[in-house]
């Protein structure tokens, strides 16, 4: 029975800053509804992270290497044609500091988690919200149906703070180094062209 409950949960560790958890977020949803599986959100700090790790953004961290960046670039677009996620675009403030975000996000029970990323995601990557705005952070967050002032208060709460933190170090502890990255039971998957191995693993369980 243990096993089969880790089998059937996805695990992903989230940041909102990263376009590719925008990206990968509505097909994992569908994916997990088709599997019948749970989604446990692990929020963690990404910048936090690449300090960590010694990792960079790859847009950074490729810039030398001749025409990688423009393969992952059309990696991402045949990502976006294939799962129709035509109203992405990139939010003007990447990279925004995400860290207020994951402390809400923290605070929040798992059902509401779901909710919350559901509220932010298009409002960060289709409209562009600039998310360091507290009153149109609130705007989307009220018009959600959260308590944008409670959920403001709670971020700044040092219990909260540390629980970000000590996600992201605890990931890193798993050997995690980028977002999104999954876990179904202990096995390790990262970045959003896993989805099919994902899949494969959830329908032989």
């Amino acid at each position: 029975m243990t096993k089969t409950i880790e089998t059937k949960t996805i695990e992903l560790i989230f940041d909102f800053v990263s376009p590719n958890a925008y990206l990968v977020w509505q097909p994992m949803c569908a994916l997990a509804a088709r599997q019948g599986a749970q989604i446990k959100i692990t929020p963690a700090f990404l910048g936090g992270m690449h300090k960590l790790t010694g990792n960079a953004p790859p847009f950074i961290r490729d810039a030398e290497v001749k025409g990688k960046n423009a393969y992952a670039s059309l990696e991402m677009r045949r990502f976006i044609a294939k799962h129709s996620l035509n109203r992405f675009k990139m939010n003007p403030k990447f990279p925004f500091n995400s860290i207020n975000l994951l402390r809400m996000l923290v605070s929040l029970p798992s059902d509401d988690q779901i909710k919350f990323i559901d509220a932010l995601m298009p409002a960060i990557w289709e409209q562009g919200l600039d998310v360091t705005d507290a009153a149109a952070l609130a705007t989307v967050l009220t018009m959600a149906g959260f308590d944008a002032e409670s959920l403001a208060a709670k971020a700044q709460d040092p219990a909260i703070k540390q629980a970000v933190i000590d996600n992201t170090e605890k990931a890193v502890e798993r050997g995690v180094f980028g977002i999104p990255t999954f876990f179904i039971g202990k096995e390790m998957f990262f970045g959003k062209e896993r989805l099919g191995q994902i899949e494969e693993m959830l329908e032989s369980s």
